[in-house]
Formats: C-alpha cells, sequence, structure tokens
C-alpha cells in the first residue's frame, strides 16, 4: 500500500513538472508561429536540394547551409513547441514524457556510405534554445558496443522512441530504434539506449543478452544485413516486445559475411526490463516489413545475390 502511494505521488510530481513545461511551451505566440512556418518551408527547401546534389562536397556544403538555418529557426522562443512537420527528409521524435526532442538525418555519400546528423532539443521555461548537437564519430569509434556521448554518437536516423520508467532510484532511460545505413553492401538496424543526465546525453546501457538467458549483456543491439533487403526491428504492443527479424547467412560458409545475412522468416525480440533485456527467439508473427521504415526493399533471392557475387 504504501508503495503504491509513493508511486502514485511520483507519478504526480511528473505530471506537475512537464505539466509546467508543457504550459510554457503554449506561449509560442501567433508572430512567431507564422515565422517558423515560413522559415520551416525554407528548410524544407534546403534539404530537398541537398539530396537532389549529386557530388559528396557540394551535398555536405548544403547541409551545413541547412544546419545553421535550422538552429536559426530553433532560435525563434518557444519553437520547442513547433513540429517541423514539413520536414520530410528529418525524423523528428518527442519523448512521451515531453522532456525532449531529437531531430537525426543522414547524408548518402558517393562511396555507399552514410553520414548522419543530429541535434536534441530540450524544453526550457522561458522558450529559449538548448541544444545538445551530436557528433557523428562513427568512424572514430573502435569498439561499437562502447557507452558513448554526443560528441561520440553511433549516428542514426531513429524512427521509434520508448520510454523505460525508472527503478530503485536509478534514472529512466529511452530506447531508440534506428536505421543506419553503413556500407554499399551492408545496412544496419540499431537498438540504441538514450539517457539525459544533467542536460548531457549518454547512449547505451549494459541490458541487452547476448543470447538466451546469457550472463553476457551488451550496451547496444546492432543488426548488419544485406543492403539489398529489409529488416524489421519495430516495438510490437501486442506482445509488448522490441520484435525483429532473425538474421542469417544465405550458406553457413557465408558466415561472418554480413552482405549475405538476410532474415529466415523468423521473429525474435526482447522483454522489456529495466536491468535486462532478455532475448526471445522464434516469436510467432506475420513477417510485414515495418509502415515506419522508409528504407524497406522488397527481399531479394538468395540466388540473385550469389550470381552477382560470382
Amino acid at each position: 500500500m504504501l508503495k503504491n502511494f509513493v508511486r502514485l505521488l511520483c507519478l504526480t510530481g511528473l505530471i506537475l513538472v512537464w505539466g509546467s513545461f508543457a504550459k510554457a511551451q503554449s506561449q509560442l505566440t501567433p508572430g512567431n508561429l507564422a515565422l517558423l512556418n515560413k522559415l520551416q518551408i525554407s528548410l524544407a527547401d534546403i534539404s530537398d536540394s541537398t539530396f537532389n546534389i549529386e557530388n559528396d562536397e557540394g551535398k555536405i556544403a548544403q547541409n551545413t547551409h541547412f544546419v545553421k538555418e535550422l538552429v536559426k529557426a530553433l532560435k525563434t522562443p518557444h519553437s520547442y513547441a513547433f513540429n517541423f512537420d514539413s520536414l520530410k527528409n528529418i525524423s523528428i521524435l518527442k519523448a512521451p514524457n515531453n522532456s525532449f526532442k531529437i531531430f537525426t538525418w543522414s547524408l548518402a555519400l558517393s562511396n555507399g556510405t552514410y553520414k548522419f546528423y543530429g541535434t536534441i532539443q530540450l524544453p526550457t521555461k522561458d522558450g529559449q534554445l538548448k541544444l545538445v548537437p551530436l557528433n557523428d564519430a562513427t568512424s572514430q569509434i573502435s569498439d561499437p558496443d562502447a557507452i558513448t556521448n554526443a560528441k561520440n554518437w553511433y549516428g542514426a536516423r531513429y524512427y521509434e522512441i520508448m520510454p523505460v520508467s525508472s527503478y530503485n532510484n536509478q534514472p529512466s532511460y529511452f530506447i531508440l530504434l534506428g536505421w543506419k545505413g553503413y556500407t554499399n553492401k551492408t545496412t544496419q538496424k540499431v537498438i540504441e539506449v538514450l539517457t539525459l543526465d544533467k542536460d548531457e546525453a549518454i547512449f547505451g546501457k549494459k541490458i541487452f543478452e547476448t543470447a538466451v538467458n546469457s550472463n553476457t549483456l551488451k550496451n547496444r543491439v546492432i543488426f548488419e544485413y544485406s543492403s539489398k533487403n529489409s529488416m524489421t526491428l519495430t516495438y510490437n504492443r501486442s506482445v509488448s516486445m522490441i520484435v525483429f527479424d532473425h538474421l542469417a547467412p544465405y550458406e553457413p560458409s557465408m558466415k561472418d559475411q554480413f552482405e549475405y545475412y538476410v532474415s529466415d522468416s523468423s521473429f525474435d525480440g526482447y522483454i522489456i526490463n529495466y536491468n535486462r533485456f532478455k532475448l526471445k527467439e522464434n516469436i510467432t508473427l506475420k513477417n510485414d516489413p515495418s509502415v515506419q521504415d522508409e528504407h524497406y526493399k522488397p527481399p531479394v533471392k538468395a540466388t540473385t545475390l550469389l550470381k552477382k557475387a560470382n
């Protein structure tokens, strides 16, 4: 009974705190709203033109221009309340408790790799801008399972967010599901953990089982597979799990050659728990592409890839 009362008290406190933020963010004036709508049109044009540039130098220069204009728009008082829903090339996710928004996007480079960009916007009572810029340091991260921060970000374009509530006075955190174009042969998807500690972003948390009932845990989950195929990675509310395609090589001899990894038509998943995400194999689900995966491609037959490899 006492435990339930404490939980209710904490929940009430959170509602009051974030309610005050919501009230502050609603102070977006008609003038500033009109300004943001105008700036959004300009931003959408710059973003679209960036993706139409063929050479890397021009594409990166135009993206730098986009970043500057985005920051200028975000400096508009109470911009946190604006959705920027016309920026179709940018993924914008808001934390369910309204504690932050995260912007992420990518640039495809001529060598088949990708560069990722992002920033976290924090709400403020006075409506002034507070950002945590994210620097994609993928090529400098020697251990992809390392705990990282905003300056050393394992870049991805996030398309889904889930909160994990605090436990035993430990801080709450967020699960991010992301797409990560990797090379001209392979694509990655990522299950990432984001914790905000005094307005600093920390990525990764040792909670994911590496095998069923294993005591070995990892900080993030990275899936790598053939760029000619698709992979489902999503939160499935019907089973209350993060579910994903089980990936396997076409032939046992192709083990660890990820350009030949595809779904084997089975699903695995993680059961969400604060201290440990338990791995469960062979979940019964319909193998449809995720509606949130804008990079879905029809599956390519194994024989097609094998012929191209020979």
